[in-house]
């Protein structure tokens, strides 16, 4: 990874409560810059809620000028209304994010947690007490969802910056063993 610093924009999209996180990367180093939430419950309208989720994802890319985006994939539970809401939410928040040029990578929770604090089925407080011993901060935010959004940030960053080869595009051990045939027992 170079020292060139960057800002990684961390999204855990929601129709009630929207968490955003921003981190700023330096070289190895992350640091918190901004975690908060857009509060959506007041509004009945539900695309008056998706107008406004565009608005902030807009505001903070504008404001910000993160270089990639991270946003954590739906949960699926058994209310296909919810789902349909939720999807739509994130996805205007991806569709933003790639208007404005900036690339969008999903998340599964699964993945997000393992990440932070390895293990897939950590709860919201595990997570945030991990956060706070990563990014260095001890602030406590209001909603969760604010750290579940800076966790997606982080999560993404531990993915750029992961030190193991990338075996998914034919690296690791089958480059290796081309690269020295002579370690190749019998």
């Amino acid at each position: 990874m170079a020292n060139k610093a960057k800002i990684i924009l961390g999204i855990d999209p929601g129709t009630l409560v929207m968490g955003y996180g921003l981190i700023l990367v330096e070289g190895t180093k992350a640091s918190l810059l901004k975690m908060d939430v857009l509060k959506l419950s007041k509004y009945k309208d539900h695309y008056e809620r998706l107008q406004l989720i565009h608005a902030r994802v807009q505001e903070l890319i504008q404001t910000h000028k993160p270089v990639s985006c991270a946003i954590e994939a739906p949960f699926f539970g058994k209310n296909v209304q919810s789902m349909l809401k939720l999807g739509r939410a994130q996805g205007v928040a991806i569709a933003t994010a790639m208007h404005a040029g900036v690339p969008v990578t999903e998340y599964s929770p699964k993945k997000v947690k393992q990440s932070i604090t390895g293990n897939g089925n950590a709860d919201k407080e595990q997570i945030w007490q991990m956060l706070q011993r990563i990014l260095n901060f001890q602030e406590r935010p209001d909603y969760l969802d604010a750290t579940d959004a800076l966790a997606v940030a982080v999560c993404h960053f531990f993915q750029e910056s992961s030190v193991l080869p990338d075996t998914s595009k034919g690296k690791g051990w089958e480059q290796f063993l081309q690269k020295h045939p002579d370690r190749i027992i019998g």
